[in-house]
């Protein structure tokens, strides 16, 4: 009982005892992690102004709505190619000294999943349209708008980012629209979440729990994956459900000359290359070669579009489709 009346020993055991079950509780693990987890080739760490925009996201809350994870279970593969692992967080470093934000995998799911949206959402014009008012992007959007990020001015100058807003959201304002330096940053980072491809040989996880495949609603080819699904995944955000687009900044696809006619080159270069020759509309960034699209895939979401909102053009081949392709892969290549 001598032992417990010197508090000098009995202090130096207790933390004796802490320190050490510290050491194999915490340190030694997580060191063992470090040691089998490493990033996969191809990561990059962030830029300093893409790190900027991350001290943003979560200056801005956006991280109490948004996670940055895909689980392993079929409903979240609308969020990237396949589920997350370690590897996808072992680059992440502390964001400074004293703030340990090494993954912002998130608690719940208000908004979608992050984690590859710069795969899913390359586009710098949407995302800052995205950012000043989210309604005009998606209708039914319950995110808050960050107009504090943006400034109106009579003028721009050659390195000033100018905002796309349809006339109906822009609130009286008259000036231009344009993109602060924070804005920028944010967008920066966004973009630079993408999911790095498993090295060559390594099978992906299996998403669990999948829904029976029906096949292309639109053609009635199962051979087809869904056009209706995948022109949700790349298409929707800019130019809506309805496929009305919105004016002043996405144009539609419903009575579209292109959707509706036979020059299916100009067609398929538009989804793989993308598309800027207006300059009443945002510029569309190349999705189909952003997000590795197949020519079965281009091909369902060409049929879904020929065949909806009123459209009612011919269905389209695969094999039509991967000509096309197979030139701009080609000359993709030799650029």
């Amino acid at each position: 009982m001598e032992f417990f009346n010197q508090h000098t020993k009995l202090f130096g055991a207790a933390l004796s005892l802490f320190l050490s079950l510290t050491l194999v509780v915490a340190i030694l693990p997580a060191w063992n992690n470090q040691q089998n987890n490493k990033p996969l080739p191809g990561a990059r760490s962030l830029t300093a102004d893409e790190m900027e925009g991350k001290k943003i996201y979560i200056a801005n809350g956006c991280v109490a709505c948004h996670s940055q994870q895909v689980r392993n279970v079929d409903m979240d593969k609308v969020f990237g190619d396949r589920p997350s692992i370690a590897a996808d967080f072992a680059g992440v470093v502390r964001t400074d000294l004293w703030s340990n934000t090494a993954t912002l995998m998130g608690t719940e799911r208000t908004g979608p999943d992050l984690i590859n949206i710069g795969k899913r959402q390359p586009s710098m014009a949407w995302h800052l349209l995205h950012l000043y008012q989210p309604r005009a992007v998606v209708e039914q959007s319950i995110m808050p708008a960050y107009p504090w990020l943006f400034e109106v001015r009579e003028k721009t100058g050659p390195e000033d980012v100018e905002v796309t807003v349809p006339d109906k959201y822009r609130s009286g304002i008259s000036g231009r629209i344009v993109a602060t330096k924070a804005a920028l940053q944010l967008v920066a980072y966004l973009q630079s979440l993408k999911q790095q491809a498993l090295p060559d040989g390594s099978p992906p996880a299996d998403f669990l729990y999948k829904k029976e495949k029906t096949g292309s609603e639109s053609t009635g080819n199962s051979s087809l994956p869904d056009g209706a699904q995948l022109y949700v995944q790349n298409c929707q955000s800019c130019h809506q459900a309805n496929g009305e687009g919105l004016p002043g900044a996405f144009p539609p696809l419903k009575g579209s000359p292109v959707v509706n006619g036979n020059d299916l080159d100009l067609y398929v270069n538009i989804i793989m290359r993308g598309y800027d020759p207006r300059p009443e509309y945002a510029s569309m960034p190349a999705i189909g070669l952003v997000n590795g699209l197949s020519p079965e895939e281009v091909t369902a979401i060409i049929n879904h579009e020929r065949s909806s909102w009123g459209n009612n053009a011919r269905p389209v081949s695969p094999d039509e489709v991967k000509k096309i392709m197979d030139f701009i892969l080609l000359t993709e290549k030799q650029q």
